[in-house]
């Protein structure tokens, strides 16, 4: 990392000198642009709200009026517009995996993900859960990213990134607001939310329910495909599922309680929990949080205390076929039905202080209890060691094997951290951003991670920052205690995995109807927690890999005409496994997205978005070649009623029904890949009462 320093300071002043040193100084009415034109504003970066040029990481903010423009309806199509981040997937039950900067895991721990600032990761496997099955987005009144380490003032699992998303308020909706959506696939959803006061509260309420058969495209083989056994390829992807979703959020005064429901039931095994494929297969999950919070922003002279307590419950039921009936010693196919349940307790205790000229200081303390407090196993098969391997030897009946044999035991963890950060404007300028935080862990010990942000308002429409931060992510309950499982046994002794991470970014508003904004980064992981083989063909995790990488992001902005919004960005990386000196796989090394928003005529809007994902590699260990390049293309047609409260949309994604697919894991059990859905459309209609 020490090495990367000089060349990125050379860049930095060199591109400095050259927007800084001859701009010209700006009109009246650009000042007045730069002055109230960028709205922008995050608060992701350092917990308390600031100008997004100005914010001590590089930080995308996506609005409920962007997420509108683009005909959202899921999380996960607003999170592939953010510069660097990729959705791919996972085979099982088609769960996303948000790929920043190169870093693709199948699991994805290394993104921690925020409602409200307040973590929604299970301890598990790490990830948000195994039946995820999407988030809708009408309720959702921004989304903030940072990419690259967060661990500094978050904690485990602010790895790569974070993303935190923030709901609507009663001002947000102001009103009651209904909808309903349909297109392919047999997709509805219907909504309604409210926000208003009531008895002295501010209240803001929101229900959904939906449905969807989910997407078809073929698997043309699989796992047991061109093997003596039974196999269902080819064959369509299972992803239908049904959903609810509702939130809660009581606001008066100091006080602010939330409280937040997403259940889904009969959702599909995508392409298969062991990558073949699963027709019969459905999961239920259910995750119930609330979180309750108070806010004194004068409680002494200069100081903002804030006080939060949170809970959330996740429960995941599955009952999957492994492989298909017809395997030998299975007529009903081979069969196992992992479930568990987590609760998560949380205590936060935070204060910004003011008093000293020139200082911004912000500390804190937390705790949280991580309890996977009950466990059932019901399965048909025990394994038996072969040569090169494990074979799945039937029981018979389907039986309980939670008290004698389940894949694991309940554990728990605690963990207490303290931090602190100073934000410092040294000199007219300049705003130096330091801090530190360490996490202590009952079951692995302890971590400590910096951070240090040097942030330069070099010109009157220029800003640069140089950027260092160190994360970790923390060994999840199946690394280190899952047993009976042969095929991957857990290690208590393991350590945390590292990310350090150098970053040099401009933000450059080169007139105010064009922005323009340069990252350039270079991160080292160590002590990566992988499976790894042994003599006796167990696999057990290790801390056994080591990768680097380094790339680029490049984002426009600019308002061609009063109808005409042109935006786009452009993120290359190249990752590198150190222990073969290739690729590290499955990222895309080039990836660019493109968006037009047309006023085509008054109340009527059209947005353009082109999607380009290219240059994907395999793992080392996979011999198939590269991963195809793809590109979409959707179109979304917005009609919103003169003197009326009623707003029409009809989204086509996928216009020229491009093959696009995503990776398989190595080393190929799905030898072709995961398609992803053709050409679609929907419509929605909502109603502002």
């Amino acid at each position: 990392m020490r090495r990367s320093i000089m060349p990125l300071l050379a860049v930095w002043l060199a591109f400095a000198w050259a927007a800084g040193s001859h701009a010209a100084p700006p009109s009246e009415e650009e000042e007045l642009a730069l002055a109230y034109g960028d709205k922008s504003f995050v608060t992701i970066a350092t917990g308390i709200r600031q100008p997004i040029a100005r914010a001590p990481s590089v930080a995308t903010v996506v609005t409920a009026e962007d997420i509108a423009a683009i005909g959202a309806a899921d999380l996960d199509e607003v999170l592939e517009t953010v510069p660097g981040l990729h959705v791919s997937h996972s085979p099982i039950g088609y769960n996303p995996i948000y790929t920043i900067r190169g870093i693709h895991t199948q699991y994805n721990p290394q993104v921690l993900m925020l409602v409200n600032g307040i973590p929604i990761t299970g301890v598990f496997v790490g990830d948000r859960s195994f039946v995820w099955a999407g988030m809708p987005v009408e309720n959702i009144a921004r989304i903030e990213v940072i990419r690259g380490p967060g661990s500094a003032l978050y904690g485990a699992d602010a790895f790569s990134g974070v993303i935190n998303i923030i709901t609507k308020t009663a001002p947000d909706i102001n009103g009651t607001q209904l909808g309903l959506r349909a297109g392919s696939f047999n997709s509805r959803d219907a909504w309604v939310q409210h926000g208003g006061a009531w008895g002295g509260l501010d209240v803001a309420a929101y229900l959904r329910a939906g449905a969807t058969d989910g997407q078809h495209q073929i698997i043309t083989a699989d796992v047991l495909s061109g093997t003596p056994f039974p196999s269902l390829a080819p064959g369509p992807v299972n992803l239908g599922r049904d959903a609810i979703d509702g939130r809660l959020d009581l606001a008066r005064d100091k006080w602010r309680l939330r409280a937040g429901y997403q259940q889904r039931s009969n959702a599909s095994s995508g392409a298969g929990v062991a990558s073949a494929l699963d027709p019969r297969g459905r999961n239920f999950g259910e995750r119930i949080s609330t979180d309750l919070t108070w806010q004194d922003t004068n409680f002494a002279p200069d100081l903002d205390v804030t006080a939060q307590a949170s809970y959330l419950h996740i429960t995941e039921q599955s009952d999957l076929t492994l492989y298909p009936p017809g395997f030998p010693g299975f007529p009903n196919g081979v069969i196992g039905n992992p479930d568990k349940w987590e609760r998560h307790l949380r205590f936060n205790l935070s204060a910004a202080y003011t008093g000293l000229q020139s200082h911004k200081l912000r500390f804190g303390a937390g705790t949280q209890d991580d309890d996977l407090y009950r466990i059932r196993e019901t399965k048909n098969f025990t394994l038996m060691p072969i040569p090169g391997g494990f074979f799945p030897a039937p029981l018979g009946a389907v039986v309980d094997v939670t008290d004698t044999a389940p894949f694991l035991r309940p554990h728990s963890r605690r963990v207490n951290h303290v931090y602190v950060q100073d934000e410092w404007s040294f000199t007219k300028d300049w705003y130096l951003t330091a801090g530190v935080r360490h996490d202590q862990y009952s079951d692995f010990g302890g971590t400590t991670n910096p951070r240090i942000a040097l942030v330069w308002e070099t010109a009157y429409n220029l800003t640069s920052k140089l950027l260092y931060g160190k994360a970790f992510r923390p060994p999840s309950f199946s690394e280190l205690y899952i047993i009976n499982n042969p095929v991957g046994l857990g290690n208590p002794n393991l350590r945390p995995e590292t990310n350090e991470s150098m970053e040099l970014a401009f933000a450059w508003q080169a007139t105010g109807a064009l922005q323009a904004n340069l990252n350039l980064f270079r991160y080292q992981m160590k002590d990566i927690l992988r499976f790894v083989p042994n003599p006796d063909n167990t696999i057990t995790a290790q801390n056994a890999g080591r990768q680097h990488g380094q790339g680029m992001e490049v984002e426009l902005v600019w308002e061609a005409g009063p109808s005409l919004r042109l935006s786009g960005n452009y993120a290359q990386q190249r990752s590198i496994d150190e222990a073969t000196n290739q690729d590290a796989g499955n990222a895309p090394r080039h990836h660019v997205y493109a968006r037009a928003d047309w006023r085509l005529m008054p109340r009527w809007t059209l947005d353009t978005q082109l999607n380009y994902v290219a240059g994907r590699q395999r793992e080392p260990s996979d011999t198939r070649p590269a991963i195809a390049d793809y590109h979409t293309v959707d179109l979304t047609l917005r009609n919103q009623q003169q003197n009326s409260s009623w707003d029409f949309a009809f989204k086509v994604l996928n216009l020229f029904d491009a093959d696009a697919r995503e990776p398989s894991p190595a080393p190929g059990l799905i030898p072709n890949d995961l398609p992803l859905a053709p050409r679609e459309w929907r419509f929605e209609v909502s109603h502002q009462l």
